[in-house]
């Protein structure tokens, strides 16, 4: 079908941002100014599939050692391809991709399969490439969704809360600076679980002004005080929580109940589906009962994010 495959470049940046935003599953993620924040963490190894001059998918990829993931420091990775690539056509990628990685000297591939909830069109040709290339699945971890406009009514625990905290003179506002809610962030992060978030101040600062309609702070203050906040990673069908903090005084009103509501009834009641993200931990064979439990008190329930390896050598 006279596919070429071509190791992505530095110098391909816009036609490659420009095929991912005009893709049917592409996500914000694969854009190279989120992919290489980080790039001096990871090595790079994506590729390109060419047809008759037109890019009809493209691999984010990097490498460690002898084996290569998609990728290792995004959420999701996955095949991104074009509305007009049909089955047969993804079906030889996935044999060029894992001939190519073969070739390269590499012993496996790992693959994060995106949630069916994101795409634009029907988007599983991967599932099925993956199937017939024998790919064993080695993890799933259980995410929370919501759908916004038919979710089940809150558990009465969040509810009372969200109640409480309408008789307050609480307000909600999008901050585009993000210093102070980072410091609420870390401190709580460092006391309740002994972690620190995954993005420096810095950084996120720096990715919220590269993608604004795309990543967004939300905070619960009163009288100037800060309560509580979310980050939302906004995918168009998909609004994300991201770094969910409450202060002690915003944790004993029950502020971020009522963040999260507001946000569901007034900001995104338009849009199709609002993610809590996963609830395991040990590569997704440990549940965090708790955790996934206060996702559900919402009404949020389960959709699987599976990753899958291939045995190159």
């Amino acid at each position: 079908m006279d596919i070429e495959l071509t190791r992505y470049h530095v110098t391909q940046k816009v036609i490659w941002d420009t095929f991912i935003r005009e893709s049917k599953n592409g996500l914000f993620f694969f854009e190279r100014d989120y992919m290489d924040y980080h790039a001096d963490r990871f090595t790079d190894h994506s590729l390109i599939f060419i047809k008759k001059d037109q890019i009809i998918a493209a691999f984010p990829a990097n490498e460690i050692d002898k084996e290569i993931f998609s990728h290792s420091g995004l959420t999701y990775g996955s095949l991104v391809i074009s509305e007009k690539t049909k089955t047969v056509e993804v079906l030889e990628i996935f044999t060029l991709l894992i001939n190519y990685y073969k070739n390269s000297g590499f012993s496996k591939l790992l693959y994060k399969a995106i949630p069916s909830i994101f795409f634009e069109q029907p988007s599983q040709e991967d599932l099925y490439a993956l199937f017939l290339n024998n790919a064993q699945l080695i993890r799933r971890d259980i995410s929370s969704v919501l759908p916004i406009q038919n979710r089940l009514p809150l558990a009465n625990s969040p509810a009372r809360r969200y109640k409480k905290c309408s008789k307050l003179n609480l307000e909600i506002k999008e901050n585009k600076n993000f210093e102070n809610y980072w410091t609420l962030l870390t401190n709580v992060l460092a006391s309740n679980h002994g972690a620190k978030p995954v993005h420096s101040l810095q950084e996120i600062q720096q990715l919220a002004e590269k993608f604004p309609n795309n990543i967004k702070l939300y905070e619960v203050t009163e009288n100037e005080e800060l309560l509580s906040g979310t980050l939302i990673f906004d995918f168009g069908k998909v609004l994300h929580t991201q770094y969910l903090a409450n202060s002690e005084k915003g944790r004993e009103i029950g502020a971020l109940d009522y963040l999260i509501v507001k946000l569901l009834e007034e900001q995104f009641q338009d849009r199709p589906y609002f993610s809590f993200g996963i609830s395991t931990e040990n590569q997704g064979r440990f549940l965090n009962e708790g955790l996934i439990n206060q996702k559900e008190m919402y009404g949020g329930r389960a959709i699987c994010n599976d990753f899958y390896e291939i045995t190159l050598n």
